[in-house]
């Protein structure tokens, strides 16, 4: 009896503790991206497309859809966003979406924790509703799995893909990251700015195209309190000096920021020193 016991008890451990791994059909996926201030989050499950016709038929047309597989897509934003002039409070949101043969209905809902379309759908949590056309990737280019991608990331603004077989849709989405540094910029001034305060803030008026007289004015600022100012930092100043047209003290300082790039070994700024020294005497 007693080695009966220990043999059952045995078989029980065993086939209790082993477990058979295998592949999941449509494997979760977790998206990260900085784009300005904001972080962006996408939590999704990715379908296969395995010989299936997917629009029209193993996703309808006209029907929602929970835009991928198991539980419900998630996108978070870790600041307030703006989509098509809505603007859209921080927080995580449940990504649906209504596919067309031309266009699809792209929909944010408040309840992020669901398994696929809820049973009570409820419009009253539709943060987010709008029509995008929907484009064709060239043939050959196709998607054997579905993918949600975020492209074309800028400073202020971020377009977010979601693509499946031969079909894809974008969303451009606006961060506030302007007005954030705008608003750290005054608060820096306002109290007692630092040489990394003066380069910053002149570094971002410049790669924005804004306030090139106050970047030139501010960039000075930096590398007069600077004792012995790096090539890149040479670099930016030349940019922003050329950026409001004075070509001749830009030429000037790339020739520094040039020869300290030499003596650096830095082949980058060698290149583009010297490519810049170039454009701007043609512009003498």
């Amino acid at each position: 009896m007693r080695v009966n016991i220990f043999t059952i008890l045995f078989f029980v451990s065993f086939f209790g503790f082993s477990q058979i791994k295998t592949p999941q059909p449509s494997p979760s996926s977790e998206l990260e991206q900085m784009v300005g201030l904001t972080e962006i989050e996408v939590e999704y499950n990715r379908p296969s497309k395995r010989g299936r016709v997917i629009f029209g038929d193993l996703v309808p047309f006209g029907k929602l859809w929970r835009t991928g597989a198991n539980s419900s897509t998630k996108i978070s934003f870790s600041t307030g966003v703006e989509i098509n002039g809505n603007k859209i409070k921080e927080g995580t949101y449940s990504i649906f979406s209504i596919p067309n043969k031309t266009n699809w209905d792209i929909i944010l809902y408040s309840d992020a924790e669901l398994w696929g379309v809820p049973k009570d759908w409820d419009d009253k949590k539709i943060v987010f509703k709008s029509n995008y056309n929907s484009l064709k990737f060239n043939s050959g280019n196709e998607l054997e799995t579905f993918t949600i991608s975020i492209n074309n990331v800028s400073n202020n603004y971020f377009d977010l893909s979601i693509a499946w077989d031969d079909t894809y849709v974008k969303v451009r989405i606006d961060v506030p990251s302007h007005q954030m540094v705008e608003y750290s910029i005054e608060s820096a001034m306002n109290d007692s700015p630092k040489v990394s305060d003066y380069y910053a803030a002149a570094v971002y008026y410049r790669q924005e195209n804004i306030k090139l007289d106050i970047a030139l004015k501010w960039i000075n600022k930096a590398m007069e309190m600077t004792d012995n100012p790096k090539f890149f930092q040479l670099r930016q100043q030349s940019l922003i000096m050329a950026a409001n047209g004075d070509y001749k003290d830009a030429i000037e300082v790339a020739k520094k920021s040039l020869e300290l790039s030499v003596e650096e070994d830095n082949q980058d700024y060698v290149k583009m020193n010297n490519e810049s020294i170039d454009e701007w005497s043609k512009k003498l």
